[in-house]
């Protein structure tokens, strides 16, 4: 079986709870049309999430219940993923989101934007309501990490930096909002009976790993949103770009960019020793282990 068909599998274990997510996103969309409509597609479109299927099967390899406030926690991250998703493709000035016509491409820029923040607006909503403090402030770190991470891309572009600064933008970018998909539901209900570090280090390592693999494709393959070396030509120079040093050497970085692939995997499997033995974390396992498929 291939990536997606092993990852379809994965999925199943918890569809019931996606299709649940789902919805929720759906049903607090009520705006003007055409762009109700446009973001009800949208958020429709086939999508791998990832970020609420890692926290159902670690919740679920807990013998955790899943709430109906943990459902909404997760809705957010997906509604705040999906936003910083119509934000990068003004950025990016993307053409194709998920084989269709991004909403700037759709409509324009202003709207887009609008459309963003909007989508972030009923996040903030759906948080107020959960009533936790804690919990509104982690996203509200999380959503200022990854426009640092944005902010330092762009101010970085052209440039070869380091190995380290390539970690902290991707933990900016991506691994703190797997952190945040990982440690928010664990806010209520359960008398601290976590280790919120622990749980948090699984989501960075997994969100890392996850960038990492993504980098390598894009160097690698080609798919119908993302031409190969995108991100070079666009002056973003990535793990092979500096382990190869020099934008024309980056094949040389392959191996060492899936060492350090390999490095966050292993890490993130380290995290998840300690659970209880049951098809939930078998399915972490194998999802961790879906990450060297490059």
């Amino acid at each position: 079986m291939n990536f997606n068909e092993k990852y379809n599998n994965i999925k199943q274990i918890v569809q019931d709870e996606l299709d649940i997510i789902e919805e929720k996103m759906v049903n607090v969309i009520k705006i003007r049309e055409p762009l109700n409509s446009y973001l009800k597609n949208f958020l429709t479109y086939p999508s791998k999430r990832i970020r609420p299927l890692l926290s159902l099967l670690y919740l679920k390899a807990n013998n955790e219940i899943i709430s109906d406030t943990r459902l909404e926690i997760l809705t957010v991250v997906e509604l705040v993923h999906n936003a910083s998703l119509i934000h990068d493709d003004i950025i990016d000035e993307s053409g194709l989101r998920r084989g269709h016509k991004t909403l700037s491409a759709e409509f324009d820029n202003k709207l887009a934007v609008i459309a963003g923040d909007y989508i972030l607006a009923l996040s903030m909503d759906k948080l107020n309501k959960t009533g936790s403090i804690p919990v509104i402030e982690q996203f509200a770190k999380t959503i200022r990490q990854m426009c640092i991470g944005e902010i330092n891309q762009n101010f970085d572009r052209f440039q070869i930096g380091t190995i380290e600064n390539y970690i902290e933008k991707t933990k900016n970018k991506t691994a703190y909002l797997f952190e945040t998909a990982l440690i928010t539901p664990l806010m209520f209900d359960c008398n601290n009976k976590y280790d919120l570090k622990n749980v948090g280090d699984f989501g960075l390592n997994f969100g890392i790993a996850f960038q990492i693999r993504d980098d390598l494709l894009n160097v690698l393959k080609t798919d119908v949103s993302k031409p190969v070396n995108s991100d070079i030509s666009e002056g973003i120079y990535n793990a092979p770009v500096i382990y190869g040093g020099g934008i024309d050497k980056y094949l040389s970085g392959i191996e060492k960019t899936k060492d350090l692939l390999n490095n966050y995997i292993k890490s993130a499997k380290q995290a998840i020793d300690k659970l209880p033995d049951n098809k939930y974390k078998s399915a972490l396992v194998e999802f961790l282990e879906l990450l060297n498929n490059v």
